[in-house]
């Protein structure tokens, strides 16, 4: 592989090929939202979302019993809200911050392979710290972009259940009141991926250098990098309507001679001024 390549000929590469993807268009309903200041204060009457974003995506891969080459990828979204919450319609508005998690599950074909792969670097791939036993999982990768806010609405929510440690609701006791909390329903697309490092044959052609010469910055002045600029010409010359263009209220020239493009001709003079 040292030898230099002339012809184009195929050279073996490390890759990582996609076995299987998907697409998906997600519609996330009655997501609760965790404020960071606890419950929504009483005092708010509406509330609406500012801003929606993918903070976090946590991914795990599991094979499938009795299918063999197949995996299932658990999918954990975790997003980041900001609110904007009223008092009344017309005040100003209070922002507000918390987070949301959603979760979802795919199949998808990501081949087998019962081998060991070590790096130089330390890492290794197929191993399970058992004797006998290798498990090598594809790689799963999850492209997403910002969600959109679908709705945004207050709802009531049962009371939390008692923490650990904490003492059970004994009978008799009023029960605590229901929590009011903000509920979303979002707007996900998202492509899921699996995986694996594969050599491939491939072609390539010889080595390269290239021919623009480096330049430090900072080593001309402002107006010897304006001198080099183009002047732009198109920028200073009128735009000309398409051949055949029909113009409302007459003829370009004609607009043009009345002074403003606002003039409109009146009834009878309909014709074009040649």
């Amino acid at each position: 592989m040292n030898e230099e390549n002339t012809s184009g000929s195929a050279v073996a590469v490390k890759v990582d090929r996609v076995f299987d993807s998907c697409s998906d268009k997600d519609c996330i309903t009655n997501l609760q939202v965790m404020l960071e200041c606890g419950e929504l204060p009483e005092q708010f009457t509406s509330v609406k979302t500012r801003c929606c974003s993918i903070d976090n995506v946590c991914m795990s891969v599991e094979p499938i019993p009795f299918n063999r080459g197949y995996y299932s990828v658990d999918v954990t979204y975790t997003f980041g809200i900001e609110l904007l919450a009223y008092d009344r319609s017309c005040d100003a508005p209070t922002p507000l911050r918390g987070t949301a998690s959603a979760s979802k599950s795919v199949i998808l074909y990501g081949s087998e392979s019962s081998t060991k792969t070590f790096f130089s670097n330390g890492a290794r791939i197929g191993d399970t710290n058992s004797c006998c036993e290798v498990v090598n999982l594809p790689t799963a990768s999850c492209q997403c972009v910002d969600p959109i806010a679908l709705e945004t609405r207050i709802a009531m929510m049962p009371p939390l259940p008692p923490m650990p440690g904490m003492q059970p609701q004994q009978p008799g006791m009023p029960l605590p009141p229901p929590r009011r909390c903000v509920v979303l329903t979002l707007g996900v697309f998202s492509v899921v991926e699996l995986s694996r490092p594969v050599t491939m044959m491939v072609s390539a052609f010889p080595y390269s250098v290239p021919t623009k010469t480096c330049t430090a910055e900072g080593t001309d002045s402002p107006c010897e990098v304006f001198s080099r600029l183009s002047f732009p010409t198109d920028e200073f010359l009128p735009q000309m309507p398409n051949p055949g263009e029909q113009q409302p209220g007459g003829s370009t020239q004609r607009l043009r001679c009345e002074g403003f493009e606002a003039w409109q001709p009146s009834a009878g003079t309909m014709g074009t001024i040649q």
